[in-house]
């Protein structure tokens, strides 16, 4: 039995150098992936395009240091922790790159029993480059956790 409770943590609490992969619906769309620091701390990342009209195919990428908070909400089916971060963006674009600061806020929902991490953000970004313009950027995803 203690064997059973050992591993069930295990599942449901991710560590230093747990590593997640999947995708990520909204602005942007595409591949998601984060990989834990430690029990509180995980870098996030995504490469993806955006859909939005004026923006076409361009290309996206964005990386965030990501705090974690486990003490907000309770949940026996898994963990749901309140994260925020700080990071940065970048769109390439055959006319327009861009590059500015992202501030994610968000929850993730680790579920208990299985290796998947449903989350929901939404980021605010500073663009800095080629002018200084503020966006919100926000989404859906699951990532499988290895």
């Amino acid at each position: 039995m203690a064997l059973t409770i050992i591993l069930a943590l295990l599942v449901s609490s991710p560590g230093e150098g747990t590593f997640e992969l999947g995708g990520i619906l909204g602005e942007p769309s595409g591949i998601s992936l984060k990989y834990w620091l430690g029990s509180h701390t995980a870098f996030d990342g995504a490469v993806s395009w955006s859909l939005r009209d004026d923006r076409g195919d361009d290309l996206y990428l964005h990386g965030d240091f990501l705090w974690h908070d486990f003490g907000i909400i309770e949940d026996e089916s898994g963990d749901v922790p309140l994260f925020y971060g700080i990071g940065g963006r970048v769109i390439l674009d055959e006319d327009d790159t861009r590059l500015g600061a992202r501030f994610p806020v968000g929850f993730s929902w680790l579920l208990g029993g299985a290796p998947l991490d449903f989350f929901v953000e939404i980021a605010g970004v500073i663009d800095l480059v080629p002018d200084m313009d503020f966006d919100v950027n926000g989404g859906i995803g699951i990532r499988y956790v290895f």
